[in-house]
């Protein structure tokens, strides 16, 4: 029998007994558990709920790191890539090649529920960063080698941006000086002329009408439409996100991968002096105003302090989190907002054999969230039996 642990699996498990003798054969050597956790950080705009359009979720969630040269891109980047090789200990990792690092998500959730199972092994959720070059002005028109690797990120489920929120003398800036509204203005303006490029040679095909029933057709159309309103809002800066679109249309025009239709975090980059009070440094809060005012997230990082994490011994990183005044490490902070801004939750099965984490859409009802794991359990799903004394194991979620 299966057993689904949890303080609120989704809203529609209320719905459902709270008390129930029947089983649910369909995973007899699994137990469910989730969570019901709040998250933390700056956002402008309400967690997404799971609706019957979303795309289906893998169990490997992929955001592209863009910024301008010399702002800690990369460092973060390989930083962020070792530590969660370190931190998955013998869980999943691979570097696919220089630019692209898979991490497990770490969660200590896991590793109780592996333990009261007493597990094989444990499998967690896992998270492709993919980072490109650095991008300058007029990188959609070629200069500088952002350009060349944009079309790395427009598969990817969210877009990390990296601001510089530092002064040092030793590392330039590519305008001259640090000024987080600049450097925002350009990557975001660069992305904006990216995709008007792509919508203006998908429309010119679609001038062409090939569409042979009834169906292409009405597809076409509204594909049509919906890239017309939104060539409106970026000639006049605004991203596509910001277009009012109906589920049709955003399946007409999910094709196109545009990148100013993805979610952004910002990723405040600070000193390691200013990481524990970034809140206090002028250059954050004016990174803060911007999130909120383009709806986007925001996370404070230090990529010097996840440099120097890589060089320690995995169990004296807290130590040296904790004397800088700081509890968790720039990976964890980035795996929480990237889930909240993408509406995501994780739960569990655990057996003799795995225990496993699942990514689901927040919403999901019980016999959905099953079928991320296979279509058939959700097909033939029963009923979800909560065992609320498992909660006290649980803290925070990414």
């Amino acid at each position: 029998m299966a057993r689904v642990a949890c303080s609120n699996l989704v809203p529609a498990l209320s719905l459902l007994p709270k008390k129930s003798t029947s089983s649910f054969p369909v995973c007899r050597n699994h137990s469910f558990f989730t969570n019901n956790s709040q998250f933390t950080g700056f956002f402008g705009i309400a967690n997404r709920r799971f609706s019957a359009s979303s795309s289906k979720i893998s169990m490997s969630l992929k955001a592209g790191i863009v910024g301008l040269p010399n702002v800690g891109k990369s460092t973060l980047f390989n930083a962020v890539v070792e530590n969660g090789k370190a931190q998955a200990a013998n869980f999943p990792f691979c570097t696919i090649e220089p630019n692209v690092g898979i991490v497990a998500v770490p969660d200590s959730r896991l590793n109780v529920l592996s333990e009261l199972s007493k597990s094989q092994r444990a499998v967690p959720a896992s998270i492709e960063f993919v980072d490109i070059a650095g991008l300058v002005k007029g990188a959609s028109q070629g200069e500088g080698l952002g350009n060349k690797f944009l079309s790395h990120i427009r598969e990817v489920d969210s877009i990390l941006q990296v601001v510089r929120c530092f002064d040092d003398n030793d590392i330039v800036h590519v305008n001259g000086k640090v000024d987080p509204k600049s450097d925002i203005d350009v990557i975001n303006l660069e992305l904006v002329f990216s995709d008007l490029d792509q919508i203006e040679k998908r429309l010119e095909k679609l001038k062409k009408g090939k569409a042979r029933d009834s169906q292409s057709k009405l597809k076409e159309e509204a594909e049509k439409s919906a890239l017309e309103r939104i060539r409106e809002a970026l000639m006049d800066g605004k991203p596509a996100r910001s277009v009012a679109l109906t589920d049709f249309e955003k399946d007409a025009v999910k094709h196109l991968c545009l990148l100013t239709m993805k979610p952004v975090i910002y990723v405040a980059n600070v000193a390691e002096s200013e990481l524990a009070d970034a809140g206090n440094n002028p250059y954050v809060k004016e990174v803060m105003n911007l999130a909120f005012e383009l709806q986007s997230g925001l996370v404070t990082i230090s990529a010097q302090v996840e440099s120097e994490l890589t060089e320690l011994p995995f169990e004296e990183r807290n130590e040296f989190l904790k004397s800088l005044g700081v509890s968790e490490s720039g990976l964890g902070n980035l795996i929480t907002a990237t889930y909240s801004l993408l509406g995501l939750r994780t739960y569990f099965t655990s057996g003799e054999k795995e225990s496993k984490a699942w990514t689901i859409h927040a919403g999901m009802t019980a016999p959905q969230a099953a079928g991320v794991i296979h279509s058939d359990f959700e097909k033939g799903f029963i009923r979800a039996e909560t065992v609320s004394i498992l909660i006290r194991f649980f803290g925070s979620l990414y």
